[in-house]
């Protein structure tokens, strides 16, 4: 956080030249042309405007009171008031080394932490994961780490959806269209094949649906052998 070292100093300079000014809205920010250097401030001439006076002047007895020698090869005065910062390279090595051994990541927590859910993954218990689903895991529980880094509270929620319908379709594809020698070959296979089939046809057919329904009641209602099919649909 290098433009966070460099704002302190600055921000000392300019109460010393104008000691009522709001030092706060101070910043240092990237150059946005590396041949100029590699950060600069550009809030001189907004805070010269705001007190009218000359910018120029203003920066120039700014960056008389300015030692921001530990980490600076050079600041230069541009333009209207612009002070360009040029890093020395053994300040950044620095920064570098203290990262590597823990004592800062290159950020700093929020002043007003949040709590924010994070819904991913969530794949259709009833048929086998895929690629889709790896990439919504990645990206949701980088997002959950990243804002808990930052000091967010963070619920993460792997909502599986409901299992109702699926495993109403699945008992009636199990009972009336199992294949046991594909199903111990290739279980997820098998029922994901019995699973497309019985969705199919409850597309056209309402005592297919019907039938699915029941045997999710059956299922939610205790059957002891539609539990015991579940259960063993659940270990696959």
């Amino acid at each position: 956080m290098i433009h966070h070292l460099l704002e302190k100093p600055l921000r000392a300079a300019v109460r010393a030249v104008l000691p009522d000014a709001r030092a706060e809205a101070i910043q240092v920010r990237p150059c946005p042309d590396p041949k100029f250097g590699d950060y600069q401030t550009t809030s001189l001439m907004s805070l010269a405007k705001e007190r009218k006076l000359n910018p120029r002047q203003l920066a120039t007895d700014v960056l008389a009171k300015l030692d921001v020698s530990a980490w600076c090869e050079s600041v230069e005065l541009a333009g209207a008031g612009f002070l360009n910062f040029k890093l020395k390279p053994r300040a950044i090595v620095e920064l570098l080394q203290q990262a590597g051994r823990g004592e800062h990541l290159f950020f700093q927590k929020t002043a007003a932490p949040r709590t924010i859910v994070i819904d991913f993954s969530s794949p259709n218990v009833a048929k086998p994961m895929h690629v889709g689903h790896i990439r919504s895991t990645i990206l949701g529980d980088s997002l959950a780490r990243m804002l808990r880094a930052f000091g967010h509270r963070v619920i993460t929620d792997n909502h599986i959806g409901d299992w109702g319908t699926q495993f109403g379709i699945l008992l009636v594809g199990w009972k009336e269209q199992l294949d046991r020698a594909a199903l111990e070959r290739e279980p997820l296979g098998e029922m994901e094949r019995l699973y497309k089939s019985v969705a199919a046809a409850a597309e056209g057919d309402p005592a297919v649906r019907e039938r699915a329904r029941q045997e999710l009641v059956k299922l939610q209602s205790g059957d002891a052998e539609n539990l015991g099919i579940w259960r063993e649909m659940i270990s696959l």
